[in-house]
């Protein structure tokens, strides 16, 4: 089914450090009125990374979450800089946060995060033919490489440590796609 999209009557914004918030009024199709509210990142995008240390094997990161208060069990990701690829973004971030570059580096896919009230997107970058090469990164603490193996992603995927989202669906993607594409 296709709709005509809603009507936009006003925008107000708040600016923020990392997010500029929109508030909407829209109107839609059927005269309903409605404010939404919508986070725009700022930058050039991001890059989730999946570095792959032999064909079955993802590097993870346990990094500090200040969301929850904890540490999280993610993948490599980071924001793309000014006059950066997605690839080269990549492959700077993966030196950062674990050490490793990566000879083969590929694009797969746009991910976001919560598309009704977010323009947030990150692209799905898959790192592979590793090599060890560290750059300083902007992380307070280094961060721990924690190896798994894609054939127990059943069990990762049931940690508490391992909630978010993107990362989620990042391994299951990387994972059928090297199945059947990523020879």
């Amino acid at each position: 089914m296709s709709r005509a999209l809603p009507t936009i009557h006003d925008v107000t914004e708040h600016e923020a450090a990392l997010y500029r918030m929109e508030r909407l009024d829209l109107e839609f199709s059927n005269g309903e009125r409605r404010l939404y509210e919508r986070l725009h990142g700022r930058g050039h995008g991001a890059v989730i990374v999946v570095p792959m240390r032999d064909d079955d094997t993802v590097l993870l990161v346990r990094e500090y979450a200040a969301g929850f208060h904890r540490y999280e069990l993610g993948l490599v990701k980071g924001r793309i800089d000014a006059g950066e690829t997605a690839i080269e973004a990549a492959n700077r971030e993966l030196k950062e946060e674990i050490g490793f570059g990566a000879r083969r580096v590929e694009a797969l896919r746009s991910i976001s995060l919560a598309p009704q009230y977010m323009s947030h997107q990150a692209t799905l970058v898959v790192a592979r033919d590793l090599y060890p090469e560290r750059l300083a990164g902007d992380e307070p603490e280094e961060l721990e490489v924690v190896p798994w193996k894609l054939d127990d992603l059943h069990e990762l995927i049931l940690r508490e440590e391992f909630s978010e989202g993107r990362s989620i669906a990042a391994l299951f993607i990387v994972r059928d796609w090297l199945r059947h594409h990523g020879g």
